[in-house]
């Protein structure tokens, strides 16, 4: 891969813990750890949108929705629909969800509560997965253009990038 197509863009929404973001500019999120970075990508309009999901569920908080799974999808779903989309074009890819210590398990294996929840609400919500890079034990940053198709860039805490 171009050592340039593994670094952000520096014109880049950047979406922290709790945000998200709607459109077609570039996004990305850094410092995925046992967060997940969730795209929803509308392939009929080339519009999409990227949250920051720090934890699986709300428990009714809605402080900063794009911090939960539940809130997240949802506000996601809502803004995307509200620009034309269809749950039919929609497709979703999903970045993170490590287990960043491995001396904890159980309860607090929050990366892999994560992606179980927003897989989850996917399926609720009928919005197939097209692509992931979850799990294991780095840090990860992801960069996304939906003006540039599905192409979603990861870029792990060891160095490697890959695209997905």
């Amino acid at each position: 891969m171009d050592d340039n197509l593994s670094r952000s863009d520096p014109k880049a929404i950047m979406i922290g813990i709790g945000d998200y973001h709607v459109g077609v500019e570039p996004m990305t999120s850094i410092g995925l750890g046992s967060c997940i970075g969730l795209i929803l990508h509308d392939t009929r309009l080339g519009i999409g949108g990227m949250a920051h999901i720090m934890l699986p569920e709300s428990g009714g908080k809605r402080d900063r929705p794009g911090k939960y799974a539940d809130t997240a999808i949802e506000v996601l779903m809502k803004e995307l629909t509200a620009k034309g989309c269809s749950k039919k074009t929609l497709q979703a890819k999903l970045v993170g969800g490590a287990q960043m210590f491995a001396n904890f398990s159980g309860n607090l294996s929050i990366g892999l509560r994560n992606i179980e929840a927003i897989k989850m609400y996917l399926k609720n919500y009928e919005i197939r997965i097209t692509g992931e890079d979850i799990g294991g034990n780095k840090g990860r940053t992801v960069t996304y253009c939906a003006a540039n198709g599905f192409i979603v860039r990861v870029r792990r805490a060891d160095g490697a990038c890959s695209e997905i």
